[in-house]
């Protein structure tokens, strides 16, 4: 009866403990994976968005006049500028290099986006802005030029 006792009480603590290890294990991604990801990630939805905007210029034009509608600027010079940020950023992104101003870029184009344009898609705005807040606050990570960069500088200091 003591060893069944014992076998049952220890059982529990067996489980209870392999669950914790199974819990933890995603703590042993490196965190410059998840900065790649995030940043990839959002590159290629700005990217992606800048490319149909430049396959057909008229028609982005015409977005921009008729269903956009953004106060206080004119749709022939919001149209390049919503572009050129996305462009900008998505390769600044993708390769790490400032990749803080990238972010800063793309958070804002997600700002007009969201206050401006499609207010209903706040879910998607909020998931772009969240990767676009993480690589803001924690930079790009190890695999990037910003860190090759700063390694480099950091070499010739010394």
């Amino acid at each position: 009866m003591t060893a069944i006792s014992e076998h049952s009480s220890s059982n529990p603590a067996g489980f209870v403990g392999l669950y914790k290890r199974i819990i933890k294990l995603p703590e042993h991604i490196p965190f410059s994976l998840v900065q790649l990801a995030a940043r990839v990630a959002v590159a290629h939805v700005f990217w992606q968005s800048a490319q149909s905007k430049l396959a057909s210029w008229p028609v982005t034009l015409q977005l921009f006049a008729d269903e956009y509608n953004l106060p206080f600027i004119d749709p022939s010079i919001a149209a390049p500028l919503a572009t050129t940020a996305e462009i900008t950023g998505s390769v600044l992104l993708f390769f790490g290099a400032f990749s803080r101003l990238g972010a800063l870029m793309l958070i804002g184009v997600v700002s007009v986006i969201q206050i401006f344009v499609y207010p209903e898609n706040w879910a998607e705005h909020l998931l772009w802005a969240s990767l676009l807040l993480l690589v803001l606050a924690r930079g790009a990570g190890v695999f990037s030029l910003d860190y090759v960069a700063e390694r480099a500088l950091s070499a010739s200091r010394k």
